[in-house]
């Protein structure tokens, strides 16, 4: 990849000496010439070891890391053919690792480094390729070759979506089967729709429940449909449920900044829902860059000195920036800048390019795979939710998305006191009081859950903080029916996570009935549920989910 070689490059100069931040050193060719003397005595042995294998059985010695499915299919170990190309590319891609290790340069730019040596050699595996994988080669075989014309309309399809295909589209339909918990929207603007939902209680909380999703993701992966909703669990446990709707950025609303996501979303949406149910307060939640945004709309209340918030809760949200896992890594001074120039005073970031970006950080699993099921071997996607969801990207306006990239990965403002002015008014997270749920998931990949955990100190009081299991996406969506995973309960908030986690006590399944009883605990109490969504000022418009979540992104 140009990058890496970018990258590469960068770190060394022409006389042999790598660049640092502490001047000039010399970087070590003996070593260069070290690794290439294995790599050749092992490519070496691999050879002998192929053509033994074939009269003595002989083993050759590197193995695929645990869990990579690409070389599972027998050939890669039965055929010596097979197994040299598979020993030869794990050789090759352990030698690229060690030589990026040993670079001597700055600890960023070796993360930077490690990132786009893992894109090429992720890029590179002899499983890619047609001629080098025996799965698509013996499917070619099976179906005389039709597996090789269904896989170039794949491709073709694709070209014309201008994405990879993960999922069979046709499975699924955001109304039928995906978010379908009833109800009404009952505000719109040019940015957001607000959903009310239908009780289901007879009685229902008195203080209600605002959803914040993500605005670079379709609302409905919190209500994916019967039975895996946490929007649907919510409104069962007798909550009042608002949820904002993001709609996806187009032509008529480039030109939005991010004031203008904090004042037509979270801060209008809760005058709506106060002045909807009449409470003093409301709960609110917020889910990834939801919980950025929400943070911040709590910031601009609490400089406005008005109290509505009842509670806060923050599902795998980033408020500090320091550690920002390897998405950090693809934002810089150039690339912001470059976004500035051209969408900053106005235009859109595609939301293809944003799930590209976020597909890149688990390549195997998200592109190549499908790479190669999809055109080499000219199969259809299975039908899953979660990739569906994940296939329906969301575009931003140019304004919005630069001050956040800038303001966040780049400069890591936001949680400096007054360091960013936002809707009229100086920000300060530690001005806003409200009692705080904190959720982080703990192979979470977009959030690290550790820096999550530092947003106790930036926030909130009487903080909970609970530690999920899986990832960013499956951590959080874990209706407790299933009875699956896990989740960690520490109420001693020491300073270092990981002495936290080494004194929390796991418990089986999900976080939800826990947040459910954290939440009754800071309500005001119950009420006979309400026999109509909205009021006499904010009238239903239509029926749930509504058009914005149903309009595709360009």
């Amino acid at each position: 990849m140009k990058q890496f070689d970018d990258a590469l490059i960068s770190t060394m100069g022409v006389s042999g000496k790598a660049s640092s931040s502490s001047g000039n050193m010399l970087f070590p060719f003996t070593f260069v010439a070290d690794l290439q003397r294995q790599y050749s005595k092992q490519l070496w042995q691999f050879w002998n070891a192929s053509f033994l294998r074939s009269f003595a059985g002989v083993q050759s010695g590197l193995a695929p890391a645990q869990g990579d499915k690409r070389f599972k299919d027998g050939s890669w170990q039965e055929q010596p053919y097979y197994d040299l190309l598979k020993q030869s590319y794990l050789l090759g891609s352990r030698q690229l690792h060690e030589f990026v290790d040993r670079a001597e340069v700055d600890d960023k730019t070796k993360l930077q480094l490690r990132f786009y040596a893992r894109q090429f050699i992720d890029a590179m595996s002899p499983s890619n390729f047609p001629a080098t994988n025996p799965e698509v080669i013996r499917k070619a075989i099976e179906t005389r070759s039709a597996s090789l014309t269904d896989g170039m309309k794949n491709l073709i399809d694709d070209l014309q979506k201008g994405r990879i295909t993960r999922v069979d589209e046709s499975a699924f339909e955001v109304g039928r089967n995906l978010a379908n918990t009833p109800g009404s929207v009952i505000y719109e603007n040019e940015l957001i729709q607000l959903i009310q939902y239908a009780p289901q209680t007879s009685e229902v909380e008195k203080t209600p429940l605002l959803f914040v999703p993500p605005c670079i993701n379709k609302y409905y992966l919190l209500d994916l449909g019967k039975g895996n909703s946490l929007v649907e669990f919510a409104v069962a446990q007798g909550h009042q449920v608002f949820l904002i709707s993001w709609r996806s950025a187009i032509t008529e609303t480039e030109h939005l900044t991010w004031d203008d996501y904090l004042e037509m979303g979270p801060l209008k949406a809760i005058d709506v829902v106060l002045d909807i149910t009449g409470a003093e307060r409301t709960h609110a939640l917020g889910f990834c860059v939801g919980g950025t945004i929400l943070s911040c709309a709590a910031a601009v209340l609490a400089a406005r000195q008005q109290d509505k918030l009842a509670t806060m809760t923050l599902l795998t949200t980033m408020l500090d920036f320091s550690d920002t896992g390897e998405i950090g890594l693809l934002i810089d001074a150039g690339s912001v800048a470059l976004r500035e120039a051209t969408i900053g005073n106005g235009g859109i970031l595609p939301g293809k390019e944003l799930a590209f970006t976020f597909g890149t950080l688990r390549a195997n699993d998200l592109i190549w795979r499908y790479v190669v099921d999809n055109y080499l071997k000219g199969a259809t996607p299975d039908a899953f939710d979660l990739l569906y969801w994940d296939s329906d990207s969301v575009s931003l306006p140019g304004p919005m998305y630069c001050w956040y990239a800038r303001n966040t990965y780049l400069e890591n403002n936001i949680k400096e006191p007054g360091k960013t002015t936002q809707c009229g008014v100086p920000i300060d997270l530690s001005k806003v009081k409200v009692p705080l749920y904190l959720l982080a998931s703990r192979e979470d990949h977009i959030v690290p859950w550790k820096t999550a955990y530092g947003s106790k100190n930036l926030i909130g009081k009487d903080v909970r903080f609970v530690l999920a299991a899986s990832g960013h996406v499956a951590g959080v969506i874990n209706p407790p029916a299933r009875n699956k995973r896990s989740h960690w309960l520490n109420d001693e908030l020491v300073a270092d996570p990981q002495n936290w986690l080494e004194g929390a006590q796991e418990k089986p399944g999900s976080w939800w009935p826990d947040w459910d009883a954290w939440m009754k605990r800071h309500s005001d109490g119950i009420i006979p549920a309400p026999t109509q969504q909205g009021n006499a000022q904010y009238i239903p418009i239509e029926p749930a989910p509504g058009r914005y979540v149903k309009a595709k992104s360009n």
